[in-house]
C-alpha cells in the first residue's frame, strides 16, 4: 500500500489558539502551565487530523511555541553566552525570542523564500554543543500514548549550522559539524530506544548552490548518523537538488523526499540510481499555495514512479503545510465558486489519500473524486472572472522609461531638500502605530455592519488626529498617519483591488504569535479607484510637517499573497505595479510630497539558486520602478525593507533608486548597515535603531550607540533616524517611551555633529 505522510502541519490551531495563549501568557494573564496545556491540546488535535486523513505516521517535532530553529538551538545547547544562565522551560525560550531588559532578542530572518520568519541561532567558537532533547522525546511519548506512530522531524545538522550565525569573528561554523553530528547521533539513539521507526531529517540547504566545502561535509556528517537509530528520510524542498544527486545518492540514509511541485524534473536524476532499499517520497501536492491539485496531472507523474517503486513510493505535500491555512471547513461565507478551486492543509491530505487509492486500486476506485477535481480545475481555467482584457493591454503597453525617474538622485535630492527643509538626521517612523483594542473594536463593528460608514470614518479620523498629535509632541520631522484603518499591510490594499479574494479564517503563522491571513490573487489585478488619498490628505491637513503617504509595494503584495499559478508571477507583478503606480500619482496630485512604498519582501521571493537571481531581481526592480517612476523630482520616494539577508542584493536595491530606504538593523547591531557602507549605497538611508519586535524598550544610550555606528558608515547628510519596522503590534506606553528616547538620541547626535553640518554629503563622519 502507498504510504502518505506530511513534512509538517500548521500549529496555530483552527481558531489561532496558540497565538492567544502565547499573548495571554506574555501579558501575565495566564501561566506557563496553561500555555503548555494549550500546546498539548493542539498537538493532540493535529495528530488526530493526520490519522483521520489516513497517515500511517504522524509528524512530531514540527510543533513549536515560537520557532523550530530556536528549539533546535536549545536542544543542542547553542544558547548565546550574552544571555547568561537562562535555565530550562518556555521562559528561557521567550527570553531568546523576545529579548530581555539587558539583551536584544536573537536576529530574525525569512525561511528561504517563504513569509515565515525564523530566529537565527548565534554560535560562538566555544559554544559547547550538548544534547538536551527532553521536549522532543516527551512529544514522541505523548503521540505514542495517544495511539499514534510518530515520525519525528529534525532540521538537519548542516542546514542548522548553515542557517545560523557565527558570533565569533573569523570562526567558521562548518568546523563544528562533526561535534554537532555526535549530538544528532545520540538523539537518534534515544529515539530508537523509544521505538521510533522513521525520522525525517530536513536539509533544505541542498536546494541552494552550496559552497564545495559544505557539500563535501554531507558524507562525513551523515556517516556519524548511520551507526544506530531509526530509518532516516532526508527531506529536501523549495527547489531542485538534482545538481547534488551524486552526493545525496551516496549518503547512508533510507529514503529521500523531493519537491515535485517546484521541480518535477529532478526525479529523473534520482530514479535510475535510487538504492534498492530507499523509499522515494514524492512531494506531489503544493504545500506552499492554496489551489486545488490537478489530480489527473499528479497521477500522470506518479503512475510511472509507482510502476517502478511499488510500496517504496510515498506521497506527501511538497513541503511542510505550515505555509498554508488549516482547513476550508471554516470558510462558511466564502465565494462558492472560488472555494471550489481551493485546498488548505486538511484538503491537501485528502488529496494525497485519493492519489494513494488511485495508485493502489486503480483510477476507477476514485472516479468520483477525480471527476470533482477535474471539474473544479476546468471551472477555474474557463471562468470569465480570471482574465480582464483591459489589464492585459495596459501591461502590454509598458515602456522601459516608465520604470525610471525622470532625473537621477543627485538632481532630485537638492529639489527635495529645498521643498521639505528637513534638519540633519531627520526622524520618522516606518508607518503603523499601535492597533489598540479601541481601534480593533471600531473596525470589527464596521465590518459587522453595526457601525455606519460616517461613524467609522469619524473614529478613524480621531485615531489619525491622535497619532499626528503624539508625533508632534515627540518632535518628529516627518510624520505618518498611523494606519488605524488598516488590518494588514497587504490585505488592506488587496481589498481595494480587483482580482483578489479574501477568506474568513485562513490564518498562517509568520513568527511567534504573529499570524497573517494572506489574500488570494485569483484573477487579473487592477485598481478601480483611489485607495489612500482621502486619508493621506486629511492627515496632512492636521500638520505643517510632511506626512508620508503609505503604500505596500508590488513585490510584497505578490509575495505575501497566495498567488495564482495559471499565469507567470512576473506578469502578475506588472499588474500590481501598475495598480500601485496609479495610487502614487493620485497621492502626488493631492499634495502628498513624501510617499513610502514598502518592499520588505524584496529579497525573500528570490529563487533559492543565485544563478536564477538576475531575472527575478530585474523583474522586482522594474516593478518598483513602474510603481514609483512617474512622479516629479520634488516628490520623495521612500521604501522600507526588513528581516531578510539584503546584503547579497545591494546592487538591485540601489537600482530601485528610492530616494530613501529604511532598513532593519538593530537586532544585528548594524551589521547590515556595514554592507550598505561597503557597497557605498548612493541614496539616503534610515537604519533602524529600535527593534519593534521585542517588548524591550531601548534606552537613549542604546540608540545613540547605534547612531554612532551609522554615522561612521553613512554620510551624515544622507542619514535618517527611525525604528526597524511598523509599530502596530506594540502598545502606546512602550512605543512613546522608545520613540521619545529615539528622538532624544537623534538630537544628541545632531548636537555632536553640529561642527560637521557643512561637511560634503559624500563623506561619512566619524562620531
Amino acid at each position: 500500500m502507498t504510504t502518505i505522510h506530511t513534512l509538517g502541519y500548521p500549529r496555530i490551531g483552527a481558531q489561532r489558539e496558540l497565538k492567544f495563549a502565547l499573548e495571554a501568557c506574555w501579558r501575565g494573564e495566564t501561566d506557563v502551565a496553561a500555555l503548555e496545556a494549550c500546546g498539548a491540546r493542539l498537538r493532540a488535535a493535529n495528530w488526530q487530523r493526520q490519522q483521520n486523513a489516513g497517515l500511517a505516521r504522524v509528524t512530531v517535532g514540527d510543533f513549536s511555541f515560537y520557532d523550530p530553529m530556536l528549539d533546535h538551538a536549545r536542544m543542542f545547547g547553542a544558547t548565546p553566552a550574552r544571555f547568561g544562565e537562562l535555565g530550562n522551560g518556555l521562559n528561557a525560550v521567550f527570553a531568546l525570542a523576545r529579548g530581555t531588559p539587558s539583551q536584544p532578542a536573537l536576529d530574525m530572518t525569512k525561511w528561504f523564500d517563504t513569509n515565515y520568519h525564523y530566529l537565527v541561532p548565534e554560535i560562538e567558537a566555544d559554544t559547547p554543543f550538548r544534547l538536551e532533547a527532553s521536549v522532543l522525546l516527551a512529544a514522541v511519548r505523548e503521540a505514542q500514548a495517544l495511539g499514534h506512530a510518530p515520525k519525528p522531524v529534525l532540521i538537519g545538522p548542516l542546514s542548522f549550522l548553515y542557517l545560523s550565525r557565527s558570533a565569533t569573528p573569523g570562526h567558521g561554523l562548518l568546523a563544528r559539524a562533526a561535534e554537532l553530528a555526535e549530538c544528532y547521533a545520540s538523539l537518534l539513539a534515544e529515539l530508537a530506544g523509544l521505538g521510533v521507526e522513521w525520522v525525517q531529517i530536513d536539509e533544505p540547504i541542498l536546494g541552494l548552490e552550496l559552497p564545495a566545502d559544505w557539500l563535501a561535509a554531507f558524507a562525513p556528517v551523515y556517516a556519524h548518523l548511520a551507526a544506530q537509530g531509526p530509518k532516516r528520510l532526508l527531506a529536501t524542498y523549495f527547489d531542485s537538488v538534482s545538481a547534488h544527486a551524486d552526493v545525496i545518492l551516496k549518503l547512508p540514509i533510507d529514503g529521500l523526499h523531493l519537491d515535485l511541485v517546484r521541480a518535477p524534473a529532478q526525479v529523473l536524476a534520482f530514479l535510475p540510481r535510487l538504492p534498492a532499499h530507499w523509499v522515494l517520497s514524492a512531494g506531489i501536492v503544493d504545500g506552499r499555495n492554496v489551489w486545488r491539485c490537478d489530480l489527473d496531472a499528479a497521477l500522470a507523474v506518479l503512475l510511472p514512479l509507482h510502476a517502478r517503486l511499488g510500496d517504496r513510493l510515498w506521497l506527501a505535500p511538497s513541503c511542510s503545510l505550515l505555509h498554508v491555512p488549516l482547513t476550508l471547513q471554516q470558510e462558511t461565507r466564502f465565494d462558492a465558486e472560488l472555494r471550489n478551486w481551493l485546498a488548505f492543509a486538511d484538503e491537501k491530505l485528502a488529496e494525497l489519500a485519493v492519489l494513494a487509492r488511485a495508485l493502489d486500486h486503480g483510477a476507477d476506485a476514485v472516479a468520483a473524486e477525480l471527476a470533482v477535481a477535474r471539474a473544479a480545475c476546468q471551472s477555474r481555467q474557463h471562468s470569465p472572472r480570471v482574465q480582464v482584457n483591459a489589464v492585459r493591454e495596459r501591461v502590454a503597453a509598458i515602456r522601459p522609461e516608465m520604470a525610471r525617474r525622470a532625473s537621477p538622485y543627485a538632481r532630485r535630492a537638492p529639489a527635495q531638500r529645498k521643498r521639505f527643509q528637513l534638519p540633519l538626521l531627520p526622524t520618522t517612523t516606518i508607518g503603523s502605530f499601535p492597533q489598540t483594542p479601541a481601534i480593533r473594536a471600531l473596525r470589527a463593528a464596521w465590518k459587522r455592519r453595526e457601525l455606519g460608514e460616517l461613524a467609522y470614518l469619524g473614529g478613524v479620523r480621531e485615531a489619525i488626529a491622535d497619532a499626528i498629535a503624539r508625533q508632534e509632541a515627540l518632535g518628529f520631522d516627518v510624520l505618518v498617519h498611523g494606519e488605524a484603518e488598516r488590518n494588514d499591510m497587504v490585505e488592506f490594499f488587496a481589498d481595494k483591488l480587483c482580482g483578489f479574494a479574501f477568506t474568513e479564517h485562513a490564518w498562517v503563522q509568520s513568527y511567534g504569535s504573529r499570524c497573517v491571513k494572506p489574500p488570494l490573487i485569483f484573477g487579473d489585478v487592477w485598481r478601480p479607484e483611489a485607495m489612500t488619498v482621502d486619508t493621506a490628505r486629511y492627515a496632512q491637513s492636521l500638520t505643517a510637517k510632511p506626512v508620508k503617504g503609505m503604500l505596500t509595494g508590488p513585490v510584497t503584495m505578490l509575495q505575501w499573497s497566495f498567488v495564482r499559478d495559471d499565469l507567470p508571477r512576473e506578469a502578475v507583478l506588472k499588474q500590481l505595479a501598475l495598480a500601485i503606480r496609479a495610487e502614487v500619482l493620485d497621492l502626488e496630485a493631492a499634495g502628498i510630497g513624501i510617499i513610502q512604498i514598502d518592499e520588505p519582501a524584496f529579497r525573500e521571493g528570490l529563487p533559492l539558486k543565485e544563478s536564477a537571481w538576475r531575472a527575478a531581481l530585474a523583474a522586482a526592480v522594474q516593478a518598483f520602478g513602474l510603481a514609483a517612476g512617474g512622479v516629479a523630482d520634488e516628490t520623495q520616494i521612500h521604501t522600507h525593507m526588513c528581516y531578510s539577508e539584503f546584503n547579497t542584493v545591494l546592487p538591485a536595491i540601489a537600482a530601485m533608486d528610492a530616494d530613501v530606504i529604511t532598513i532593519e538593523t538593530s537586532r544585528s547591531n548594524m551589521a547590515l548597515l556595514d554592507a550598505f557602507g561597503e557597497f557605498e549605497y548612493p541614496n539616503e538611508i534610515g537604519p533602524g535603531v529600535y527593534d519593534i519586535h521585542s517588548p524591550r524598550i531601548p534606552s537613549e544610550a542604546d540608540m545613540l550607540h547605534l547612531l554612532e555606528r551609522a554615522c561612521s558608515v553613512v554620510p551624515i547628510g544622507r542619514l535618517w533616524v527611525n525604528p526597524d519596522c511598523g509599530l502596530k503590534t506594540r502598545g502606546w506606553p512602550e512605543t512613546e517611551a522608545a520613540l521619545a528616547a529615539m528622538v532624544r538620541a537623534a538630537h544628541a547626535m545632531r548636537a555632536r555633529l553640529a561642527e560637521h553640518i557643512s561637511a560634503p554629503a559624500s563623506e561619512p563622519v566619524s562620531a
